[in-house]
């Protein structure tokens, strides 16, 4: 009775949404109105974010069963949106019921794909980690048409879609999937893992990498601070973001605000923690500068009560420290572009092994034969990489093919730090894919 109840209510209060480019100077206004449901908040900003739409400021409402948010938006340059296939798309899509109830399946932005599958991976990271990864996709014919990696406290984690290499669609032979998954699995505790190195093949029809990596990190317990072995010392991360968890007992809520920097999907990100975590956000407001974000939420938890103990608390600074730095740039951005290829994956990343480079973060991408892949790198001790390596693997990956981006705090950093020598180069190599097969072989 309560769900057909909660039916007839969204029937008769159905989404409304304006889309105002005359208000402000500078931003477009996007004001959503509906039925509180707990996830809408982040579904929302799920479509914004994934039409890589900026949010400048928010302000959240949900109390009383309604739900009003405000959002200021630009597009990747800081202009309003003036693409009226782009407003169509936002005004249909957050007017559809069917978009903004909560999904079942725990997962947000949802995009039927039956024409791939997907593979999860999580486990300890190590240098080498996604060479060894592509290689075993790449002997077993599998062509890898788009994936997300990160690394966050000596964590892994990946969504990989691949397709059978010859006739370009999923793989369902289940002999095949096993092996795949053996295999793969074997490469994930290669290292003696401590915690458990899981590979899963996610059910056909839906996913959304990020949001998937989000939650596979999360249960990864990768918001737990890594420990330096004999030193017993936290290991510093560089200057973090700053996060106050405190009580407003006369409205029995728990405010959270952070600062941080500002960087694309910041607010998604945070929001998609707190949903994990079974937090509601009543109210909140959000404001970005130039190179600063400041984010300020009033919550409670999805059983109506506020944060009660020291030790949630402490939890749950641990937890939005995690969401925030997990999509950080950390490293030298490359981008490759080229023919796709089998195999392809594989050589470039045992090209970065053999020159001693990390994989910290990549974006994998496929669209009409053509591959678009970004990765972040640093050395092996998490340094910045020298201009003497870089030219190095433009040289063996091909200069026209393989593009460096040097941003200014990268430069500034390589200059503080001098040039670097790889005194464990060689400890890291695989020259060939026949030594790959050979170790799988004896795993």
């Amino acid at each position: 009775m309560d769900d057909e109840y909660a039916k007839f209510i969204r029937r008769m209060n159905p989404p409304r949404v304006v889309i105002d480019n005359d208000s402000s100077e500078d931003a477009t206004i996007i004001q959503v109105d509906c039925v509180n449901e707990h996830g809408i908040l982040l579904q929302v900003i799920q479509i914004l974010t994934d039409l890589n739409l900026v949010i400048t400021k928010a302000y959240i409402s949900s109390d009383g069963g309604w739900f009003m948010d405000v959002f200021n938006v630009t597009d990747q340059v800081g202009n309003k949106v003036r693409d009226e296939e782009i407003i169509n798309y936002i005004q249909k899509t957050l007017e559809n019921d069917e978009v903004l109830l909560p999904s079942l399946r725990g997962t947000v932005g949802l995009v039927p794909s039956e024409d791939h599958t997907s593979i999860e991976l999580s486990g300890t990271d190590r240098p080498g980690l996604l060479s060894e990864v592509f290689a075993v996709l790449a002997d077993l014919h599998c062509n890898v048409v788009n994936a997300a990696i990160w690394t966050h406290n000596a964590r892994a984690a990946a969504v990989v879609h691949v397709v059978d290499d010859v006739t370009d669609c999923a793989i369902e032979d289940p002999k095949r999937l096993a092996t795949i998954k053996k295999l793969l699995h074997n490469v994930l505790k290669g290292n003696n893992d401590l915690k458990t190195a899981k590979m899963t093949l996610s059910p056909p029809g839906f996913t959304h990498r990020e949001r998937r990596l989000h939650q596979i990190m999360f249960a990864d317990r990768d918001y737990v601070k890594v420990r330096k072995g004999e030193q017993g010392k936290v290991e510093d991360l560089k200057s973090g973001p700053c996060i106050t968890v405190y009580d407003c007992s006369e409205k029995d809520y728990t405010v959270i605000t952070m600062r941080s920097r500002d960087r694309p999907k910041l607010l998604f990100d945070i929001v998609c923690t707190l949903t994990d975590m079974q937090y509601v956000v009543f109210h909140g407001v959000v404001h970005t500068g130039k190179m600063e974000a400041y984010q300020e939420f009033y919550i409670r938890h999805v059983d109506g009560l506020p944060i009660s103990s020291e030790a949630e608390r402490e939890r749950v600074i641990l937890c939005l420290e995690a969401a925030i730095e997990r999509r950080t740039s950390e490293g030298l951005e490359l981008e490759l572009g080229t023919e796709d290829r089998l195999g392809l994956l594989s050589d470039i990343t045992r090209i970065f092994r053999e020159n001693s480079l990390c994989i910290k973060r990549a974006e994998i991408s496929t669209e009409g034969g053509k591959a678009k892949d970004i990765f972040y790198v640093t050395d092996v001790t998490g340094n910045p990489v020298d201009q003497k390596t870089v030219d190095s693997i433009r040289e063996q990956v091909g200069p026209n093919m393989l593009h460096v981006k040097w941003n200014s705090c990268y430069s500034a950093k390589l200059r503080e730090e001098g040039t670097i020598s790889y005194l464990f180069g060689n400890l890291f190599k695989v020259r060939t894919l026949q030594n790959l097969k050979l170790i799988g072989s004896y795993t």
